[in-house]
């Protein structure tokens, strides 16, 4: 079995239950931030949706420069709605499902670098920049807007099983 059967399986599982979450976000909390050096509601979710695009950023060439000329200016966009929010997430999950399921074990295992301003930050295979950058990085976040949720008292969903608002 190819490593990218694995890795697909893994991402629609964690995608089905970060989209669970990204529904909940409601629209008259999107400012609320639990603390000033936290970012708000919204940007949060904002990110949790773009996140699976590092998927191509690491499939598609052999390293990134998140400060290179011409590079998007890294950031959060703004909150436009829980609409748009969930359509950039939907379309971003499945490019990006595409790209897994497409990428064979030896793109996996070839080396990708990140780089800020030409200097290399770090270099890893594909394989842990998809499981750190995407899958982690998501299921951190996700978790960290779970408890934004709890706080505004919003029920939460199952992710792993049935939530203690679902049971």
């Amino acid at each position: 079995m190819a490593i990218a059967d694995f890795l697909v399986g893994e991402f629609d599982h964690e995608a089905q239950g970060t989209r669970k979450v990204l529904e909940r976000v409601p629209e008259a909390h999107v400012e609320w931030q639990p603390h000033p050096k936290s970012k708000s509601m919204g940007e949060l979710a904002n990110h949790i949706a773009g996140l699976p695009v590092w998927v191509g950023r690491a499939l598609k060439a052999k390293e990134y420069d998140f400060m290179a000329p011409g590079a998007p200016t890294p950031g959060i966009r703004p909150w436009e709605s829980k609409e748009a929010l969930l359509a950039k997430f939907d379309k971003n999950a499945a490019e990006a499902r595409a790209l897994i399921a497409a990428a064979s074990d030896a793109e996996l295992m070839e080396p990708w670098s990140l780089k800020q301003s030409g200097d290399v930050l770090f270099t890893l295979p594909r394989i842990a920049v998809l499981r750190s950058m995407v899958f982690s990085h998501t299921i951190h976040h996700r978790g960290q807007l779970t408890v934004y949720l709890r706080l505004k008292d919003v029920p939460l969903p199952g992710i792993y099983g049935p939530s203690a608002d679902e049971s």
